[in-house]
């Protein structure tokens, strides 16, 4: 059982990997035996830390996904750290929060451009990499339990989180010719920088345990291990999946 989750020899880039979701699951994958990039537009040094611990390297590469780089770039350098790239973790996205009726076009194209855009083209250049090299390629997208549900104050997110579930299904479609599997992921609401305020707001938290049947927020590492299944060999077969880690709340 323990080499359908080894993934000894493979090397997985990671967005949003300071902290957070992107951080827990960057450690998770480090402990099967991946080494780590990390992208993103701030220092690292704490993640390179646990990565070590886990006597795994790790290398950054310093890039805001908002403005828009050069894609095609980015993956040569992501490839160029440890000679290439198997495991694509589509992890960095923001949440702006705006009644629908005062929402700007500035804060809906950051939220779109981040939280999708930039997933797309981010696989299309690393899915070009995994080809080239015949891998058995793996892209996990994080996406939302509002891929399911319209939230209130976050109609920009939410259309996001929705066409994440959509890309993640019609990138399976193409890539599974290529042993390139193409899953998503759906975090319920977790302990992270995104869900600060509404944690701080004690009546809105209560609303939101209320209904959560485990009856507490998620943490990261909650989310790591579903990560590391659908990173390692043995999820050879799931594609095309978006996998809810909730607490259940989908489910009442």
């Amino acid at each position: 059982m323990k080499s359908l989750f080894d993934l000894s020899g493979r090397v997985a880039l990671v967005t949003g990997a300071r902290r957070g979701l992107g951080q827990a699951i960057a450690e998770a994958l480090a402990g099967a035996g991946a080494d780590i990039v990390g992208l993103g537009p701030h220092d690292m040094s704490e993640t390179a830390q646990r990565i070590a611990r886990r006597q795994r390297k790790f290398s950054e590469i310093r890039c805001d996904l908002a403005d828009a780089p050069e894609f095609n770039a980015v993956s040569k350098e992501a490839a160029s750290k440890f000679g290439r790239i198997d495991i694509l973790i589509n992890n960095a996205g923001i949440i702006k929060r705006n009644d629908l009726l005062s929402m700007s076009e500035d804060e809906w194209d950051a939220v779109i451009t981040l939280n999708l855009r930039s997933i797309f083209f981010l696989s299309q250049a690393l899915a070009r990499h995994m080809i080239e090299r015949r891998c058995d390629g793996r892209i996990i997208n994080i996406a939302s339990v509002l891929s399911f549900q319209g939230g209130l104050r976050v109609a920009s997110y939410a259309a996001a989180k929705h066409g994440i579930v959509g890309l993640t299904r019609a990138m399976a479609n193409e890539l599974a010719p290529h042993r390139i599997t193409v899953n998503a992921i759906a975090p319920g609401y977790m302990e992270t920088d995104n869900t600060e305020a509404l944690r701080l707001d004690k009546q809105r938290s209560a609303q939101i345990l209320d209904r959560i049947p485990m009856a507490r927020w998620g943490k990261p590492d909650d989310l790591a291990t579903a990560a590391l299944f659908l990173a390692a060999p043995g999820s050879a077969y799931v594609t095309g999946a978006t996998i809810p880690v909730d607490g259940g709340w989908l489910a009442r």
